[in-house]
This record gives structure tokens, sequence and C-alpha cells, in this order.
């Protein structure tokens, strides 16, 4: 047996790391992350690679932060950004990516650990980070951990000293990352892609699939985490008048995690917040998009729903902003009341109802007009359902209920009738009828006949009438087990209307609800549920957009260039050769990899 040789380093990480002794241990480990920054090693990328890896897993083992572990982190950040000879010198370029990470990891969830970040100064390093010092990548690292410092009360203070300059950046970076690393990265060809983003994104054994697909998680938690670090700003109401640009807002709209990162609450989570405010709630009001969005997002299969239906009643309780709104709201909201649960929140219907009604009695008695014949029309026929209705029901005695019923089932035989003889607008109207003399708790003949109806306003070209009653079907049914033709008919409206965020997710919630059924688990999934997937996923994908805009910019760039002749379409061929010259691959060192096994 040979024995391994006797590491000639001094003051080498992995000798330390195996060092018995505890408090000898602590030392060098001590004296390590101090000489750190201030050598030339080969072996410091493997290090902060495993010091990645050990504050991923352990994040509130205290040993490496009070032995220094953040001055260490926040100095190589910093000389990555001054000395840009020692950052492109073998593998350095991977350092400042891996020391923000682990700042981030080890202040997530310790208020301890990030006051002692603060006070080793790393804020500063992280803001130049942020600035774009370098490249999207380490954007993302530093944004993430600046979030989770301004989290916590004691060091909200210590990022606040920059908060002009942190949220118009996170503002930037929200609105534009997407397009930043479709054109820096996934939009370019492979062999032209930074090595060590590639090597970064895959941990250096991924294929192109691999890479492009990490990059588009990657570039969603970049936007979310902007929000989430704009959030934490917006909920103590610091420069709300500069998160609140109209041109933001409107953006806000179509920020949203993706298939790729549905734990966010993405743009939804931070109007939430301005909500919760004067300032907010009085800009929201103002912008009809931000508000049409909202009501698609309350009407929807989004996993925050509540939070659009949230920001609806704390705008509509605000006599300030209620009259600005209701006449955008009352339509969408008046299909949600008799929803009796959302996820945490209780008795969600009643609450809007009481909300929407708690005036109507102005406009009931003339006293009170508002702009929208369509609001009035919606509120009259909640005051019909939840008042009217209610009393009518009462009165009835338990023979008139069986006769009622006979009488609704027989008017839903003629609709169907009617519906497969092609004359879908007399279908449309003994629905209608049915409705109409329908009890309120025959819940399952009332989803039946709002779907049916709902499957005539498809046919009739009408996806707003289809929506609302989909929508109604599904609150009677409940979201445990939710009605899953009524969720296929409402996919297809949002089709119609262009909504494919809105449409994808109702198409993938109506396979849900077949896979869990009795009787249709063991069946495919239908092949129109399939295409209509596919054409949402498309649409949805979250560099469309941005994949668009380039594709215009190169089209007016060619026909520029075009104009100008032959020496300025060489220079054009020139610049779009440069790049980021190709950095080396991680390669550990076979003696340092097993010394690091060994911890």
């Amino acid at each position: 047996m040979h024995s391994e040789p006797p590491c000639s380093k001094l003051n080498c990480f992995f000798c330390t790391m195996n060092e018995p002794e505890p408090s000898v241990r602590r030392a060098k480990l001590s004296q390590c992350f101090k000489e750190m920054p201030l050598r030339d090693d080969q072996e410091h990328v493997l290090v902060l690679s495993g010091l990645w890896n050990i504050s991923m897993a352990q994040p509130d083992d205290p040993e490496f932060p009070a032995l220094g572990i953040f001055e260490c982190m926040a100095k190589l950040i910093h000389r990555g950004i001054i000395d840009q000879n020692w950052l492109l010198r073998g593998q350095n370029i991977y350092i400042p990516y891996y020391a923000a990470h682990i700042i981030g990891s080890y202040t997530m969830d310790n208020p301890q650990f990030a006051e002692k970040a603060v006070k080793s100064g790393v804020v500063l390093p992280l803001m130049e980070l942020l600035r774009g010092k370098m490249s999207w990548v380490e954007q993302r690292v530093a944004v993430r951990a600046l979030g989770h410092l301004a989290s916590h009360e004691k060091t909200f203070e210590a990022v606040v000293v920059h908060e002009v300059e942190i949220i118009s950046l996170a503002m930037e970076i929200a609105s534009n990352c997407l397009e930043v690393v479709y054109k820096e990265f996934v939009g370019i060809k492979a062999r032209k892609r930074p090595k060590y983003h590639c090597d970064l994104l895959t941990r250096g054994v991924g294929e192109l699939e691999l890479q492009s697909r990490k990059a588009e998680e990657w570039a969603s938690q970049l936007q979310c985490w902007s929000l989430y670090l704009l959030n934490c700003f917006a909920s103590k109401e610091r420069c709300l008048n500069l998160i609140c640009n109209t041109e933001f807002l409107n953006n806000l709209c179509g920020m949203w995690g993706g298939l790729v990162n549905l734990t966010s609450p993405a743009g939804i989570g931070l109007l939430r917040t301005l909500c919760s405010s004067k300032t907010g709630r009085e800009n929201v009001a103002n912008s009809r998009q931000v508000m049409e969005s909202i009501c698609n997002v309350s009407r929807s299969s989004d996993d925050w729903q509540n939070m659009a239906i949230d920001c609806l009643l704390l705008l509509l309780k605000d006599p300030e902003t209620r009259y600005g709104v209701i006449d955008i709201a009352a339509s969408s909201l008046v299909d949600l009341v008799e929803l009796t649960s959302l996820g945490e929140s209780k008795m969600v219907g009643e609450t809007i109802s009481q909300t929407l009604l708690q005036d109507y009695y102005k406009i009931k008695f003339g006293f009170l007009k508002l702009k929208s014949q369509e609001a009035e029309k919606a509120l009259e026929e909640l005051w019909e359902l939840r008042v009217e209705n209610i009393k009518r029901d009462k009165l009835m005695s338990e023979q008139d209920m069986k006769e009622r019923q006979v009488l609704v089932g027989k008017l839903k035989k003629q609709g169907n009738q009617k519906f497969w003889t092609s004359k879908i607008e007399k279908a449309c109207k003994i629905y209608s009828k049915a409705l109409e003399l329908c009890p309120l708790n025959f819940r399952k003949e009332r989803i039946v006949l709002y779907s049916n109806r709902a499957q005539c306003y498809l046919l009739l070209k009408n996806p707003a009438a289809a929506i609302s009653d989909t929508t109604r079907a599904l609150c009677l049914s409940g979201t445990v087990s939710p009605h899953s033709k009524s969720l296929w008919r409402r996919s297809q409206a949002y089709d119609m209307k262009g909504l494919a965020k809105e449409s994808l997710m109702d198409c993938l919630m109506f396979i849900n609800s077949r896979i869990k059924s009795e009787h249709t688990k063991r069946v495919r999934i239908p092949y129109y549920a399939a295409r209509m997937i596919n054409k949402q996923m498309n649409a949805t994908w979250l560099f469309a957009n941005a994949k668009s805009k380039l594709c215009i910019k190169k089209e007016k760039t060619v026909d520029e260039y075009e104009s100008k002749g032959e020496y300025q379409l060489q220079e054009m061929m020139d610049a779009k050769n440069m790049g980021f010259p190709d950095m080396p691959t991680i390669v550990e060192d076979a003696k340092a990899e097993k010394r690091w096994k060994k911890r």
C-alpha cells in the first residue's frame, strides 16, 4: 500500500479540514479565510465549490460564519471586480459567482448570519455585481443575496442605504433580464456561449439541451429574485413612487415564474404588496391594463389566484379607489361569489359578496350610478343570487323543491336537444331559463347548466361569457375536485381571447383532473388537449417575447447596414464575432478532490 504524499502547501484548506483537533482546526480555518483573497492558488475554485456545497446542505451551521467566511467572500468578489488580470487567470472567473452564492445561502433564513455578513462588508461587493460588472449569471446570485439581507429587520438598514439605486437596478433587471439572457446565451450558437456559463449551469457535465433548460430556469429566478428584492422595499413602503412607474406596472403583469419556477408569486406577489399601501393602490387602480390582468388571474387556475382576489378586494375596500376599479372588477368577482375556500382562505365567496354589495342600495335606489352598465348589471345579478334567490328558496316547500328539480331536468334535456340540432342560441336561452328556476342548493345541476351554456357561448364566439359561466361552474364544484369539462372549456375561451398563460394553466388542470378521476385515470391524454398544451407552451415560453424583439432588431440592423455599404457590413460582422473568451472547464485536481472527499 502506498500512502498519500504529505501536502506541501502552507495553510492548505483541505488539510485543515482533516485536522482532528477542533480548536486547532478552527484557528487554521480562520487563517485560511484571511489569506485566501491574498493568494493566487488554482485550488481556490475547488475550495469555493466545496464551500458552496456545504452552504447549501448546512446553511445553519455556525462554524464558517464565525470564522470569517463572509469577509473572505466579500474580498474575493471585490478582487474579481477590480483586478481583471487575476479574474481571467486560470479558473478564477468562477470565484465571484460561488462567493456571492455562499453569502446568499448562509443569510437566507438566519438573521444572525445576515448581521455578520453586513458587518463583514458584503453589501458593496454585491452591489458591484448587481450593477452588471460581470454578467447576468453573477447578477442572479447578487440579487438573491441582497434580497435575503433586505428581508431581515436588522440588516435591512444596511441595504436601504443604497435603496434608490437598488430599486432602479432591480426594476431594470426584472424588466430586461429575459432579453439579456436570450441575447447573450440562449439565442446564440453553442460554440459562442461563454464556457464558464455553460460549466456553472450544468456543473461541467451537461449537453446543449440541459444548458438551455438551466438557462431558462436561472433567467426566471433572476427575474423573480429581483421582484422579491423590490417586494422587501414595497412591504416597508419605501420608494413606492419609484416602484409604481406606469410602464413597470404594466410589464409586471406579464412577469411570472413560468412552469420552471412555480413557487414564486413573481409579479402578482409584488402587486399584492403594493395594494396594501395607499400609494400602491392609487397607482394600480389608475392602470386599466394592470386591473384587467389581475381580473384574469382571479378567474384562472393560477397557483396565485388568491393573491389576485386579495388585490381586488383591497382596492374595493378603499373608498378612494373603489369606484375607479369597480367597473372593471365587478364582472370578474361576481363569478367567484360561490367559491367556498381557496387554499387556506375560507368563506372567500362570502367576503367577495359583502365587499361588492356594501353600498349596492345606493345603486339600487338611484343615488349612485356607475360608469359601466355591465358592472351595474353584474351587481344586480349578484343581489338577485345572494339575496332574492335565498329568500325564494327558504319559502319553498319540499314538494315545491321536487317539482322544481323535475322542471329543471326537463329544461336541460330540451336545451341539449336544441344544442345537438345546431340551434345554439335557443339552447343557450333554455339553459338560462333553467338556471333562473334552479334552487341554489342543487349544485350538481347548476354546474352542468353553467358548463353547457358556456359551450354554447364558445360556439357563438363569445369567450367572455364562456369564461364567466365556466368559472361559476368551477366555483360550485370546488378546488379539490374541479369540473373537468369546465376547465377545458375555459381553456378554450382564454385561447380565443389570446390569453395563453391562463389557457395553459386550465388545460394542465384539466389533464390533471382526468388523471385523478376514477372514470378516466387509465385514459390517455386527449389529442386535442395535447395540441392545446403544445400551442400554449410555445406562446408562454419564457423567451418568446425576447426572441421576437431580437428578430425585429436584427432585421432593422441588417437593413441599416445594407444601406451603408460593404465596409460597414464587415464592421458589423466583426462586432458580431466578438465575445467573451472561452474559459477552461473546472478541472478538479485529483489529490485535492481526494482530500476534500475525506471531509
